[in-house]
């Protein structure tokens, strides 16, 4: 047997010198620019990639705030990179590239080289990816999710029990791969065929669910359960830690996939034909909006997730709400992604969203707080929420911002 020895340093050095009010800090994610899929591979691969607009919209957020910011991709290169760059943290938001856990790729490197990571860890990245697991644990917490089966193969289709409408998607995907408006499955030979349809283009396990006709919400937060004192603006975060955006209700009737929020719905740009309608905040009763709050944080605090999440609901017959998924990686485009327009809903700028997931897990490793920058934007604080809220509606041919006595001129810059 022959050792293999590394030319490489066998750890991560420590960081380079740095001042005490910046960071290094390296972006680490996968880029939809330039991605080309493999022959075999579905339509819709590589839509969870994020494009470079947003890349740069995190860059510019952080580099305005003081700090020295690199781009890393997350694919083989990586570790070679995170080695040269020796960054003081990295702001994740990689999809990974391959396997069923791949959401936890770039923590598990991040962990093995002792680098500071932001969002969740390693466990709770690849458990939220595998939806089946995930509705199995919340399950298990008593929390509200549809009925289920998954398919390794077709012949388990003949054994299992069927309440049609049922709802059919790959167990181990995001961004709507594999959604659009054949999932919703009626009968026996509706199911065969989706199941079959899936397993050979995906090649994964198939997550079949008893269908939900009603309303479909997403619920957003920052934070980290716990004392919030020494956070850089402690003002925002609740009692238990947690800053909650309003709840943004997905309008899909008059979308490319009506009632189906799926990836040909969401690769769409906001305001063009057949883009889904965005209500932000939903116009819901006070005691729905809690409830969902509620199923959030419980939802998230059983898989631990870690500085910033999404959880998406959808109302069924009985009018109650249940849980669909988590996306413990929220996409952070600033005009696109559905936390994005939450934090626009309420007046927070994208820098402020930005650099509080960043501080949130400095929080988390002992980073120590920077202040808050003499020309930083304005945030909107907790307490005064009721007041300046905005109403964002966001429909196939416009963008109306609606706030009483103030005009779209007057409202903060995000």
């Amino acid at each position: 047997m022959e050792i293999y020895q590394s030319t490489k340093a066998r750890i991560l050095p420590h960081p380079l010198e740095r001042k005490q009010d910046s960071w290094r800090i390296a972006i680490i994610a996968n880029l939809i620019d330039g991605f080309e899929r493999n022959a075999d591979d579905p339509l819709d691969a590589g839509a969870e990639f994020d494009r470079l607009q947003t890349i740069e919209a995190i860059a510019d957020a952080l580099e305005r705030d003081g700090h020295n910011v690199f781009f890393l991709e997350a694919n083989s290169t990586l570790p070679e990179a995170l080695m040269d760059v020796r960054p003081d943290i990295c702001f994740n938001i990689a999809e990974g590239i391959r396997g069923d856990g791949r959401e936890a790729q770039v923590p598990a490197l991040c962990e093995l080289l002792g680098i500071p990571y932001t969002a969740s860890q390693v466990v709770a990245n690849a458990i939220s990816l595998n939806k089946t697991i995930t509705k199995r644990i919340w399950q298990q917490q008593g929390l509200p999710t549809a009925p289920y089966y998954e398919f390794n193969s077709l012949e388990e289709v003949a054994h299992a029990d069927f309440r049609f409408p049922l709802f059919a998607k790959p167990s181990r995907e995001g961004t709507g791969m594999g959604i659009n408006t054949n999932s919703i499955i009626r009968n026996y030979d509706q199911l065969i065929e989706r199941v079959d349809w899936l397993l050979s283009n995906y090649r994964q396990p198939v997550l079949v669910e008893e269908f939900l006709p009603g309303r479909e919400f997403t619920v957003g937060f920052i934070g980290n359960r716990g004392h919030t004192t020494f956070r850089r603006r402690p003002e925002l975060y609740d009692n238990d830690g947690y800053h909650w955006f309003p709840v943004l209700e997905i309008d899909t009737l008059s979308s490319v996939s009506p009632t189906i929020y799926g990836h040909d719905a969401k690769e769409l740009d906001i305001g063009s034909e057949g883009a889904p309608n965005y209500l932000c905040p939903a116009d819901i009763p006070e005691s729905l909006r809690a409830r969902l709050i509620d199923l959030t944080r419980r939802a998230a605090e059983a898989l631990e997730v870690r500085d910033v999440s999404r959880v998406d609901f959808r109302v069924g017959a009985d009018g109650e709400p249940y849980l669909l998924e988590i996306n413990t990686l929220p996409g952070l485009n600033p005009i696109l992604s559905d936390l994005c327009i939450m934090a626009a809903a309420e007046g927070m700028s994208h820098q402020t969203l930005i650099t509080e997931i960043l501080y949130l897990a400095g929080e988390r490793y002992h980073l120590g707080t920077i202040p808050v920058r003499n020309n930083f934007q304005p945030v909107i604080s907790r307490n005064n929420f009721e007041v300046v809220q905005q109403r964002i509606s966001i429909n196939n041919s416009d963008l109306l911002l609606h706030h009483e006595g103030v005009s779209k001129h007057e409202l903060p810059d995000f």
